[in-house]
């Protein structure tokens, strides 16, 4: 590579934009990235890290800090009908048999992505609400009157992105028809809660979550249930304890024993999009739940937010700011299959999970069967490719 090494905003500052961050400043990348919330901070509860991932948390220095934070979810994993009969244990390791899946609380992960990355790289209060672009260069405008500009703009504001449209149409979030609600439960009030794996139980219309959180000091709890009407997608939207209580009354007693405990609790409402045709203009291009929303019910919506950073920034590294345009067509390039498949196989996953065909026989064989496309999706390595990717450019 020759010529100048390319400058980059990241637009957001949630898990997404601040892995991106650290993996773009691990290339030896300038790096800033601007946040609309005065501070840095995620409320909800828990988020699922897959070795795919977590090979490239581990590959930019953070592996020590996700040890610390998060709970490992090992091999009692397990899933349930909703009468807490067994069903099939659940797949935590790549076909490797690297067992790097770990419960995280969304707030610990964004401290330490943040505290991670330089002093300076990171502006709160900066709400984007404008974007231009030359060949040379491209510039946020920020609702306070201030403006950035660099060689790249990254768009990682989340499934209301203000930047979206600067690539493609308006278009509104499809909404799944169901409600999760979120919350946690200090594991000394429940003692006897095992933190050593991730356990759900399956039943008609909803199904129920449990995992570890902050090595094991916090159950973590989703209960997800059909929603009456549509409601404003929210990490924090309130909901009732005993409203959700009685949605699973009469299942596996333990969940009645867990929810017992439970004093406060949010909704969240399932929304995802449509697989995007493009995600890059010029200098500009999206990244995470900008460009792919997708449902958890893969668990994999934070994961694939570091493939794309980690992706991004390996083919940035060796890329002099002239040829960005390029570069970034060989990330979505790298990209968009990859995640529409993920997408797609949480909407199917969420349906298998909720016994959408009434068979549950049927169900039980698939979710047995679904442990070889887990494999598949933790083995998955976008360095190698980002790495021919960016070799294609040169």
């Amino acid at each position: 590579m020759s010529g100048q090494r390319p400058s980059v905003i990241v637009v957001g500052g949630g898990i997404g934009g601040l892995f991106t961050a650290n993996a773009l400043i691990s290339q030896g990348l300038t790096v800033s990235v601007y946040e609309q919330a005065p501070e840095l901070g995620e409320v909800g509860a828990g988020v699922y890290l897959t070795p795919n991932s977590v090979r490239h948390l581990e590959r930019v220095g953070l592996g020590p800090a996700v040890e610390e934070w998060g709970a490992r979810v090992g091999f009692n994993s397990h899933y349930f009908r909703d009468d807490g009969a067994p069903i099939a244990p659940v797949q935590v390791t790549d076909s490797a048999g690297w067992n790097a899946t770990f419960g995280m609380h969304r707030a610990d992960f964004v401290d330490f992505l943040a505290r991670a990355l330089p002093p300076g790289v990171v502006h709160t209060g900066h709400k984007a609400i404008g974007f231009e672009q030359n060949g040379d260069k491209a510039k946020v405008i920020f609702a306070n009157g201030a403006s950035a500009e660099a060689d790249v703009v990254i768009a990682a504001d989340g499934i209301h992105s203000e930047l979206r449209q600067f690539v493609v149409p308006p278009a509104k979030p499809v909404f799944h028809g169901s409600v999760a609600y979120r919350g946690t439960v200090p594991h000394d009030k429940f003692p006897d809660w095992p933190t050593d794996r991730w356990q759900m139980w399956l039943g008609k219309g909803r199904h129920f979550l449990v995992f570890p959180l902050r090595a094991g000091k916090l159950i973590n709890y989703v209960g997800f249930v059909p929603a009456d009407a549509e409601m404003k997608e929210s990490w924090s939207a309130p909901g009732d304890p005993d409203v959700l209580r009685a949605e699973f009354a009469g299942w596996d007693p333990r969940i009645g024993k867990l929810l017992a405990l439970v004093d406060k609790t949010f909704r969240w409402a399932l929304y995802d999009r449509e697989p995007l045709p493009v995600w890059s203009k010029g200098r500009l291009s999206l990244l995470g739940d900008a460009a792919h929303p997708m449902l958890p019910h893969l668990g994999q919506g934070a994961n694939q937010s570091i493939e794309d950073g980690m992706a991004l920034a390996t083919i940035l590294g060796n890329t002099d700011a002239r040829h960005v345009p390029a570069a970034l067509m060989a990330y979505e390039g790298l990209r968009r299959e990859r995640v529409a498949q993920v997408q797609r196989g949480a909407r199917e996953n969420g349906l298998r999970y909720d016994t959408f065909s009434g068979d549950v026989v049927k169900r039980d064989a698939e979710i047995t069967a679904h442990a070889q496309f887990r494999m598949k999706l933790y083995d998955h390595d976008v360095v190698p490719e980002a790495k021919a990717a960016a070799a294609a450019l040169v």
